[in-house]
C-alpha cells in the first residue's frame, strides 16, 4: 500500500456505507495477517461481510452514489463466496468479500470476538486469529495454507487446541497437517 492512511480513511469510510445498510464488517487478508507478526506485500484492504445477494447490491450502488468506482462481481453455484464488491479510487483498492449464504458462522463468530482494530479510534476491527486461519483453510489455497502456516510460525503462543476447535467448529479439515508442517519448520 502506498499510502496507508488514505486507504484506511477510505475503509472506514465504507465500513460507514455499510453499517448504513445494517451491515457489519471486519478486516481480513492481508491486512489482518500484518496485525498478527506477518507482513507480506498487499495492494489493497479486504473486509470480510455476511449479506443476501440484493443487499450485496444495493450496498454496491450505495458506495457507486458516494463517489467510488465499484465492480460487483456476483456468485455461481460452484463460488465459496456470496460475491465480491472490488472498490477503488485514488486511495488504492477495497474489497468487500462476502461470506453470506456460503460461511457466514466465522464472519458472525469473528464480529463478536473481535477487539483489535487497525488503529485507535477506528471502527475497522481485525479478525480474531482463530476466525482467520478458518478462512484461510476454507479458501484452500496453496497461498492460503502457506499463510496459515507462517501465522503459527509467527505466533508460537498460541493455543493450537482453540485452532483446531475453532477449525473443527467449522467442520474444516486440514489444520492438524499444517500445525505439524510449522512445527517441522
Amino acid at each position: 500500500m502506498d499510502d496507508s492512511d488514505a486507504i484506511l480513511r477510505a475503509a472506514e469510510d465504507v465500513i460507514t456505507i455499510l453499517q448504513r445498510h445494517r451491515i457489519d464488517a471486519v478486516v481480513i487478508g492481508a491486512v489482518a495477517l500484518a496485525a498478527y507478526q506477518y507482513v507480506r506485500q498487499t495492494e489493497d484492504v479486504d473486509l470480510g461481510v455476511n449479506m443476501d445477494l440484493s443487499t450485496l447490491r444495493a450496498v454496491a450502488e450505495s458506495l457507486r452514489e458516494s463517489g467510488y468506482t465499484v465492480e460487483l462481481r456476483e456468485p455461481d453455484g460452484s463460488d465459496p463466496l456470496g460475491g465480491v464488491i472490488d472498490v477503488t479510487g485514488s486511495f488504492g483498492a477495497l474489497q468487500i468479500v462476502n461470506y453470506g449464504d456460503r460461511f457466514p458462522a466465522v464472519i458472525e463468530d469473528a464480529l463478536r470476538l473481535a477487539t483489535l482494530v487497525v488503529r485507535e479510534g477506528s471502527p475497522l476491527k481485525v479478525v480474531p486469529i482463530p476466525q482467520l486461519i478458518a478462512l484461510k483453510l476454507y479458501a484452500g489455497r496453496y497461498k492460503s495454507k502457506a499463510d496459515i502456516i507462517e501465522l503459527l510460525l509467527r505466533n508460537p503462543d498460541l493455543d493450537l487446541d482453540e485452532i483446531r476447535s475453532v477449525c473443527h467448529q467449522y467442520r474444516l479439515a486440514g489444520i492438524d497437517e499444517l500445525i505439524a508442517e510449522a512445527r517441522d519448520a
